[in-house]
């Protein structure tokens, strides 16, 4: 296992560079602390319910990516919800929006 893992500014701002450059939208939500924060990748497109991944750790001591949350059609308040709550339990979170097809292409899922 390496350990060896980008300072999460870094990482945030290559994501919005590889999402402009295929001609998506990127935005910063909220921002964290710039070397060691978490991540949040908040994924949409064109207006598509919004499903929010984390790095969740794995049995063999790695973190991937996993859907944390996705906007429910019966309840779509409660997504931005979610997301203020994980910002309030952890201020060094960052959170960022990707606006672009198949988004999921960007974290390497």
């Amino acid at each position: 296992m390496d350990d060896t893992r980008l300072p999460a500014g870094l990482e945030v701002s290559g994501l919005i560079r590889q999402v402009q450059a295929a001609g998506g939208f990127a935005a910063v939500l909220a921002k964290g602390e710039p070397e060691a924060g978490t991540l949040v990748v908040v994924l949409t497109a064109n207006g598509s319910p919004p499903r929010a991944f984390e790095r969740m750790p794995q049995a063999d001591g790695s973190r991937r990516w996993a859907l944390a949350r996705a906007e429910s059609d019966e309840a779509p308040h409660e997504f931005a919800e979610w997301l203020a709550r994980r910002q309030a339990q952890d201020r060094d979170l960052w959170i960022v929006e990707l606006d672009i097809p198949q988004g999921e292409r960007f974290i390497g899922l």
